[in-house]
């Protein structure tokens, strides 16, 4: 499957990430009104750091040659940095794919694939994946932050919604 994950994939109802929520500066810690939940990039950056940056770098930057298998078939981490393709993807895939790891997501497409992202449902909280995922978005280019946030908005309103 090289890589691509299908467009109308599994979607989970997230309370945050509204179209217009993309105010902030250098990273600092942001809240806003998210049902019952407040994003807090700090914590964010910090999860980010202890859970992700092994695999999707510190920077942010993936692993080399993130879109081609490696020798166990599975691709290297992608970079979440606006060079990658993690903003082409709405919220709820993003969040779905973090809870459930690439194998379980992908399997509820009805692809047999391991991508070799592991599942984190077991380690973090709906609200501390969603901070990561803010995070992430923080250091990304307007351009890719309003592709982004249009296709979560998109996503919501299709309507489709699973855990």
């Amino acid at each position: 499957m090289k890589g691509r994950f299908p467009k109308g994939g599994v979607l989970v109802v997230l309370a945050a990430a509204t179209a217009g929520a993309w105010l902030f500066s250098d990273g600092a810690a942001r809240s806003q009104d998210a049902g019952s939940e407040a994003i807090d990039l700090v914590e964010g950056r910090a999860l980010y750091a202890e859970y992700c940056a092994s695999c999707h770098g510190a920077n942010l930057e993936g692993q080399p040659n993130w879109r081609s298998p490696g020798p166990d078939g599975r691709l290297p981490a992608p970079p979440h940095d606006a060079t990658g393709h993690t903003w082409h993807h709405p919220d709820s895939m993003l969040h779905s794919y973090t809870k459930l790891g690439g194998k379980a997501f992908l399997a509820r497409q009805g692809m047999e694939f391991d991508s070799g992202m592991p599942a984190f449902g077991d380690q973090l909280s709906d609200a501390q994946i969603l901070n990561i995922i803010e995070f992430i978005k923080s250091t990304w280019p307007e351009r890719q932050r309003t592709v982004q946030a249009e296709r979560s908005e998109a996503d919501r309103q299709q309507g489709d919604k699973i855990n």
